[in-house]
């Protein structure tokens, strides 16, 4: 089975496919796309300008983790669906928290 996301020495990088002008802030579990690869389903109510919708994503993912939005930065996917986003933290420490937002 794969993992929405890869570990690194000292942050994760994790695949995530965002739905804006979703309606509401959440995340809705991992789902895996026609390739087989897997991602976080994250929606968010602000819409794809200027950046807003990465933003509220950053702020999404920080705030259910317990983190600082400082540690997440997008890598790839600004204006995509699918976006790579790197973690900075212990490995171990967000992997726990990525399984209980998804649980």
């Amino acid at each position: 089975m794969s993992l929405p996301y890869r570990v690194f020495d000292d942050h994760i990088r994790l695949a995530v496919r965002l739905t804006p002008n979703g309606g509401r802030d959440g995340v809705d579990g991992v789902e895996r796309n026609s390739n087989g690869e897997a991602h976080l389903k994250v929606r968010v109510s602000d819409v794809p300008e200027k950046g807003k919708a990465n933003k509220a994503l950053i702020a999404v993912l920080a705030k259910r983790m317990g983190i600082a939005k400082s540690s997440i930065t997008l890598v790839s996917g600004d204006t995509a669906r699918q976006k790579i986003l790197r973690i900075d933290g212990n490995p171990e420490d967000l992997i726990g928290k990525l399984d209980k937002l998804t649980a």
